[in-house]
């Protein structure tokens, strides 16, 4: 099992970072993901799933997205969903903003990736967490990066 947790200020409101992970927005802050469509439920809604398509090089992999927590309140958002990738791995991620004062707010990115066959077990437990660690602050400074430009747009 592989786990991450990291925080990081956000220069911008919490709508401005907020709107950056609404399923029309993702391909900003997740420029791998080149496909994301609603299939089940309400857009926004705890039980709501995703065909999502994530192209690595030449390779195209699709899977269902489930979202299994969202909140969405004035001063705190919170959006939790798990995946099955490739019969290998379950991941759960999850995203908190909160805000920090009218122009700035804290992003929370933390997520669980578990093996769920042998060749994914066995994958997590020889990969280095440097690698996992290097993805996960890429994506905190791109979210960074595209609310500062949204911000700079409006």
């Amino acid at each position: 099992m592989l786990t991450w947790k990291e925080k990081r200020r956000v220069p911008t409101n919490i709508e401005t970072v907020w709107k950056l992970f609404q399923p029309d927005q993702l391909h900003r802050i997740m420029p791998k993901v080149v496909g994301h469509e609603l299939i089940e439920g309400d857009a926004g809604e705890v039980g709501s799933k995703y065909r999502q398509s994530y192209q690595e090089g030449k390779r195209v992999e699709t899977y269902v997205v489930e979202t299994i927590a969202h909140e969405d309140e004035e001063d705190y958002k919170y959006l939790k969903v798990t995946f099955n990738i490739g019969k290998a791995f379950n991941i759960e991620t999850s995203y908190t903003v909160i805000t920090k004062g009218s122009t700035e707010s804290l992003l929370t990115y933390e997520g669980v990736n578990r093996g769920i066959n042998w060749f994914g077990k066995l994958f997590i437990k020889l990969a280095p967490t440097s690698k996992n660690d290097q993805v996960v602050q890429e994506f905190l400074d791109r979210v960074v990066e595209e609310a500062k430009k949204e911000q700079a747009g409006s």
